[in-house]
């Protein structure tokens, strides 16, 4: 019985082995090389384990046949050695073998020990430039192997750059342990269908609103950053690393968000009831919320205030406090949203000043407006102003009476003043409300919204004078009771639409 002799596939150049040509990617056999630091090996198997194969070895050759069923007889697959020539050490070191020739082993130098087929031995000069072909063809293909690694590599990176300037931030809350989840692009593509209009919630100065289902059925709404958005990347950061650090029931959820390519976009909890000026300012849909839920709502909406200025880690200003910001859960129970002009406060400080107010029209608080000065008092006034829409009805920009040209808070004051404020309850709650605790609302409302801040009370005060029967001091002149002598309100009361569509957040510039 014979051995049938030693073979070899030769180097590999990078998509096979030198010799065995043959070796390609077939729908019968799949392979794969690995080649690093550690470890070199190649591997190949049968994608489809229906197929027959065998193997048939003789003194000679190593032949591997398939089974084809459309002919039903064997077809050869593979032969190693694949000629005569393949047949490891047949020529000897310092020999060539030609495929032809008889003998096919050969030599042509006198100074040598090759092996011809006949047993002499010469050593030639060929041998020794094939070793060094072999050794340069080695050395390319793993210059090669380094290159591509290095391209893919660089590939990657690219792929997941979301700019120094966002991973920076991003980094930053991590290193504060504040976990804050990143979605992939094409997770939040899947969840909002392609960004489709039947899934738009609304639009502000940020941008869109999308609702959007996880692959776990799980509800989320997709505020997306336009390139065109009024508020741009700073807005967006702040958004994110203030409000990753609350965290209270009237307080929106922040589940995560996506930085990728050109996309910026936060993902929070998504709130059925859409926000507070859908309902409030609807003809139709403020018949469907009734006293008890809108005291419900102003009590909460205070309490959230209440933490963000007093309870949290750090004080928080929002800034921007208006009803469009108000999300509403299944319950109706109220959440504050929308922290991208938020500002946090650090010790023992109260007040900072800026000489770029912004906010909305109808919410700024004058000290803002006029000399840029800021504080927990500048929510307060805010807060007031969301009271008296609440239980009116109306807004508080573009209010319009026969009788005076003041908006909603001169109208509000002038019915105090003249005892007369049950006036101003809406037609939608006055048969069926707590009078007493309406009128109540509408003093602590107009103690928030009076002119000087040091006359405002704090927000654990305004809950306190919320949750009892005691006796108020009386409110002093509101501030920008007659809000037409400072800005054009031009606005219209009836346009109603979710989230941020009704009112875009302004910057004013005032020089110093």
């Amino acid at each position: 019985m014979h051995r049938p002799p030693d073979s070899r596939s030769g180097p590999w150049l990078g998509s096979v082995f030198s010799g065995a040509p043959f070796l390609q990617l077939d729908p019968i056999y799949n392979f794969s090389y690995v080649h690093n630091d550690k470890e070199s090996y190649f591997t190949y198997y049968l994608p489809n384990s229906s197929v027959v194969t065998t193997v048939i070895q003789n003194d000679r050759v190593c032949q591997r046949y398939t089974w084809i069923d459309r002919t039903s007889e064997w077809s050869l697959y593979s032969q190693s050695p694949a000629d005569i020539c393949d047949t490891y050490d047949l020529c000897g070191a310092y020999a060539t073998c030609t495929i032809g020739n008889s003998p096919v082993c050969s030599s042509n130098a006198a100074n040598g020990n090759g092996k011809s087929s006949s047993g002499s031995r010469t050593k030639i000069v060929v041998g020794t430039l094939t070793a060094g072909v072999l050794l340069l063809v080695l050395v390319l293909v793993l210059l090669f192997i380094r290159k591509r690694r290095k391209q893919q590599k660089e590939s990657r990176q690219r792929g997941q750059n979301i700019g120094s300037l966002e991973k920076g931030s991003i980094r930053k809350s991590r290193e504060e342990d504040l976990e804050l989840p990143l979605f992939d692009l094409d997770s939040i593509v899947i969840a909002t269908d392609d960004f489709s209009s039947a899934n738009k919630l609304g639009e502000g100065g940020f941008g869109p609103v999308y609702k959007g289902i996880l692959e776990g059925g799980q509800e989320i709404a997709v505020k997306r950053l336009s390139k065109e958005s009024r508020q741009g990347l700073d807005e967006f950061k702040n958004e994110v690393l203030n409000i990753v650090k609350l965290q209270h029931r009237n307080l929106v959820k922040l589940h995560g968000c996506c930085i990728e390519a050109e996309e910026k976009m936060l993902i929070y909890e998504f709130m059925p009831n859409k926000s507070l000026d859908f309902f409030i300012f609807d003809k139709k849909q403020s018949q469907l919320l009734d006293w008890t839920q809108r005291f419900n709502i102003i009590n909460g909406i205070a309490r959230g205030l209440l933490y963000l200025h007093q309870d949290s880690r750090l004080r928080i200003i929002h800034r921007d406090l208006k009803a469009s910001n108000i999300l509403l859960d299944f319950e109706m129970n109220p959440k504050i949203s929308d922290f991208g002009l938020a500002r946090s406060f650090g010790g023992n400080e109260i007040e900072a000043n800026t000489n770029k107010v912004v906010g909305t029209y109808g919410y700024i608080s004058p000290e803002y407006a006029i000399d840029g000065l800021y504080s927990v008092k500048s929510d307060v006034f805010s807060f007031g102003v969301l009271v008296l829409e609440i239980v009116s009805g109306r807004r508080n920009r573009g209010f319009t009476h026969p009788d005076h040209q003041l908006n909603l808070l001169g109208h509000a004051w002038r019915l105090f003043t003249e005892g007369k404020q049950s006036e101003l309850i809406s037609q939608d709650i006055i048969k069926a409300c707590d009078v007493a605790e309406v009128e109540r609302s509408i003093h602590v409302g107009l103690l928030c919204v009076q002119q000087s801040p040091r006359d405002r009370p704090g927000m654990s005060s305004v809950v306190m004078m919320l949750g009892s029967e005691a006796l108020l001091p009386p409110p002093k002149q509101p501030g920008f009771f007659t809000e037409r002598d400072v800005f054009d309100a031009n606005s219209s009361s009836s346009q109603n639409k979710p989230y941020t569509e009704n009112e875009y957040t302004i910057t004013l510039l005032h020089a110093r």
